[in-house]
């Protein structure tokens, strides 16, 4: 399973290709807006760090506010054309979902993203989009059952041998990792912070402690 980042934090970029090896970076308008800078800096900034590495994906979502076919297209074609790098992030309702089978046939790489049910996933496998993304956190919080929605994504995903990669997003601990690789999701995309976690637990700390302990009491040295 890959892992992508979800920031716009280049630091945190910079520091995650280094030592964690992720697979891609995910971004959206919050992420751009919490990274202190204007919109176009920033995403000349990413596309900097990981030039020169086309199969390392970077998303990024065009103006939320576009509403129509053809000026989505048009603002997706401008995106896509800074870098090599990047994946055109459109929302799954009916115009999102048109725009992104326009532009996959034009060549462009996109990713549906705030999908919410099977169907609109489902949308985003037959047009060949490049990534799907159905978010968990948000469904989790009001009760739903998001592993069994995230399994029958990949169920459907393998009984017609869509080629596009299910992205498992918005999450928020390390415990939804596991869930989505349990399903068998191409990818998952979280925060630095979520990732990070996924190093600790406490029972690690007392062994460690105990090892050094231990360590401290026996001669260690050259003879």
């Amino acid at each position: 399973m890959k892992y992508f980042l979800d920031s716009a934090i280049t630091e945190e970029i910079i520091h995650a290709r280094e030592n964690w090896r992720i697979d891609g970076v995910t971004t959206n308008p919050r992420h751009i807006m919490t990274s202190g800078k204007p919109f176009n800096m920033v995403i000349r900034e990413i596309a900097n760090i990981v030039k020169g590495e086309p199969d390392f994906p970077v998303s990024v979502e065009i103006n939320p506010h576009l509403d129509k076919k053809e000026d989505m297209v048009a603002a997706a074609e401008k995106i896509a054309a800074i870098s090599e790098n990047f994946v055109i992030k459109l929302p799954a309702n009916e115009v999102g979902v048109s725009a992104g089978n326009a532009l996959e046939l034009k060549g462009i790489r996109t990713n549906i993203t705030l999908v919410f049910s099977s169907s609109q996933a489902i949308q985003a496998g037959r047009i060949g989009a490049k990534f799907v993304s159905p978010f968990v956190a948000w469904k989790e919080e009001c009760g739903e059952d998001c592993p069994a929605y995230i399994n029958e994504i990949v169920k459907i995903y393998r009984n017609y041998n869509f080629k596009t990669e299910i992205i498992v997003a918005a999450l928020r601990n390390a415990r939804q990792i596991a869930m989505a690789a349990i399903a068998g999701a191409d990818i998952v995309t979280a925060g630095f912070a979520i990732f990070k976690s996924t190093f600790d637990h406490p029972f690690t700390d007392r062994g460690l402690k105990i090892f050094q302990d231990c360590w401290d009491k026996t001669d260690t040295s050259e003879k």
